[in-house]
């Protein structure tokens, strides 16, 4: 027999107030989004003008073709492709070999290990000392300034450990062990086979982090070649200088500061693209892969 409780008075206006106010924050986060896409799709006057509000006002792809014309926008996403592919493979392959022997309790002296670790968290040199560190390696000026000083996160490994800790029962790795499986091959056919979640989470964290990183850039690199798109858009985005280069001909279409509002929105999206597509192949893997271990079965 099903039953079927009532809510009471004060639950439905709980509820309907909880509606409100998730519906309210949906549309602050949404909004900003809409506007800026609508922005980089209207004319260059009516961005000036601020006629924009939610839809695209006199359609144009003019700031996209301006962009895409621009060879500085392409040398800074070919670079920032390469930051975070190459980064984020160095930043996973090292967290996966310091996060696997650590969940290990056999593992001798991982109580030290893990204090050394958890020390570089709450103590660091500041920017002084890891300029000179990257300087007396030899890394200035040149690509690897922006993935060795950061190929690894210590609170990923921790995530990844306590992950390795409650997925792999020890019952696995001795069955494996009494069938002659050394610990590499353990570690290669069965443990990273069975955390794929955990992998594509702390890939997302290191992607989105070296694409939007450029204050290494900043401070390491000299080169323009070498620039990330983030720097490239500061440039553009936040001092407001444009290489004339990028007007062409599109001067005579409007204004210099109707076409700078545009290619400001236009390339608000389309530096968020890369991210905003791989979101949606890893966003299943959030719930397992973050949240492991805070229930306990």
């Amino acid at each position: 027999m099903n039953t079927k409780i009532g809510e009471s008075r004060g639950d439905r206006i709980f509820t309907i107030c909880n509606y409100i106010f998730l519906s309210l924050l949906v549309l602050s986060v949404l909004y900003p989004l809409i506007y800026v896409l609508s922005a980089s799709l209207s004319s260059t006057k009516a961005v000036a003008s601020g006629r924009v509000w939610l839809f695209p006002v006199e359609f144009s792809l003019l700031g996209y073709k301006t962009i895409f014309e621009y060879s500085k926008i392409w040398v800074g996403y070919g670079n920032s492709m390469f930051y975070m592919i190459v980064g984020t493979t160095v930043n996973v392959i090292l967290t996966i070999l310091a996060a696997y022997p650590l969940s290990r309790k056999d593992f001798y002296g991982r109580g030290i290990f893990m204090f050394l670790f958890v020390f570089t968290m709450m103590f660091n040199g500041g920017l002084i000392p890891n300029y000179l560190l990257v300087q007396d390696l030899g890394l200035l000026n040149s690509r690897w300034a922006l993935i060795i000083p950061n190929a690894l996160s210590v609170f990923n490994v921790i995530i990844t450990m306590s992950f390795f800790k409650s997925t792999i029962p020890n019952e696995l790795l001795e069955s494996a062990q009494l069938d002659g499986c050394n610990d590499f091959k353990f570690l290669f056919k069965i443990v990273l086979p069975l955390s794929a979640p955990i992998i594509a989470v702390i890939s997302l964290f290191y992607a989105v982090g070296h694409w939007n990183s450029y204050f290494g850039a900043l401070i390491y690199l000299r080169d323009a070649s070498l620039f990330p798109l983030q720097l490239i858009l500061r440039d553009i985005l936040v001092q407001n200088s444009v290489d004339p280069s990028m007007m062409g001909d599109a001067t005579q279409l409007a204004n210099k500061i109707g076409l700078q509002q545009l290619l400001k929105y236009s390339l608000i999206v389309v530096s968020s693209l890369p991210v905003l597509i791989a979101y949606p192949f890893v966003q299943r893997f959030f719930v397992k892969g973050v949240m492991i271990g805070s229930l306990k079965g």
